[in-house]
């Protein structure tokens, strides 16, 4: 994390909310990790949804880190706990529409540099 602030996140979530409104969320549905931990949790597409229009910015986890796969833009991790169950985000603004490349379980406990400072 080089020197980003909770505005910094909360920037790219207002950005990130806008595009995915407008254009829609483009899922990396072909990743086997995403599609299988998705199953094993119960959740479906539309509550995939929700959970990440409701992340906010104290769930911030790291990032911005360069995407060196495709011209997506830089890539933010966020998580979100969901029936007591951790889950890790991956979004970046995309070229064409906001994309989703991470939705699964965290294989690790993560670290959240902003929740202690909002409560």
């Amino acid at each position: 994390m080089a020197n980003i602030t909770l505005g910094d996140v909360q920037k790219f979530l207002d950005e990130f909310k806008v595009k995915a409104r407008v254009f829609g969320i483009k899922y990396r549905d072909d990743r086997l990790k995403n599609s299988a931990s998705m199953f094993a949790l119960g959740i479906n597409m539309i509550v995939r949804e929700k959970i990440i229009y409701s992340i906010q910015d104290i769930d911030y986890s790291n990032g911005p880190i360069a995407n060196t796969l495709n011209d997506d833009g830089d890539l933010w991790v966020f998580g979100k706990d969901h029936s007591g169950v951790e889950i890790y985000i991956k979004i970046s603004l995309g070229a064409n529409g906001a994309v989703c490349v991470s939705f699964h379980e965290a294989e690790s406990p993560m670290s959240y540099p902003f929740k202690n400072q909002a409560e």
